[in-house]
């Protein structure tokens, strides 16, 4: 924020941003290269939403071969969250199928 946008923000009361957002990447974080992410990430914190992180993972069925997934860290959260209630709607489904059985009958 430049000094200008500042002392206006602070003169009618608003607060100023804490952190700036990066407008939304053209294509997905796991189609650039290493130099394009490191030249994204100049000035962000590791910790910032819009920060770029990248995982390997192994692929099923193979001993050497690893993909390599970049997302920002925004985006690793709500995989996150996804993935867990995932998990426990999965969870849910199965117990409530579970305790409707009765030992003689079928479920």
């Amino acid at each position: 924020m430049n000094p200008t946008m500042m002392v206006l923000a602070l003169a009618t009361g608003a607060a100023p941003a804490v952190e700036e957002r990066r407008p939304p990447l053209d294509r997905p974080a796991s189609t650039m290269t290493g130099s394009e992410i490191k030249a994204y990430n100049v000035g962000l914190a590791p910790t910032h939403p819009d920060f770029i992180k990248c995982r390997k993972i192994e692929e099923i069925g193979s001993l050497v071969k690893k993909a390599r997934v970049c997302h920002t860290n925004d985006e690793w959260k709500k995989l996150w969250v996804q993935g867990n209630q995932d998990s426990r709607d999965t969870l849910d489904h199965f117990t409530s199928k579970a305790s409707s059985c009765s030992p003689m009958g079928p479920c």
